[in-house]
């Protein structure tokens, strides 16, 4: 995979208080993807950039949410996140990533 379609397959991670939970319990990383990525892309992206093995990826579609407005009803814009899981003794540390 070059080095290109990486940065536009990964988005940048997802950091809520869930994700966090995930990455210290069941060393989990969720990362915001490109909405055509496939499963097999994800985890080569993941394993190039940060020179990490991943054992499994889950992708969700997260839908879009109305919200209203000053103007009236507005739609906040979906997108796609992945959970990465590695394997037993690997980490990511995005303070350190290049």
């Amino acid at each position: 995979m070059n080095q290109e379609r990486i940065f536009k397959v990964l988005l940048g991670p997802h950091m809520t208080e869930k994700a966090t939970l995930l990455a210290d319990e069941k060393n989990q990383y969720v990362f915001k993807v490109a909405s055509d990525a496939t499963k097999l892309e994800i985890k080569k992206a993941v394993e190039q950039l940060f020179d990490v093995k991943v054992s499994a990826v889950s992708v969700i579609n997260t839908k879009s949410k109305t919200r209203r407005t000053l103007h009236g009803l507005g739609r906040r814009k979906g997108f796609r996140k992945a959970m990465v899981s590695l394997a037993e003794g690997q980490a990511i540390d995005f303070a350190d990533a290049e």
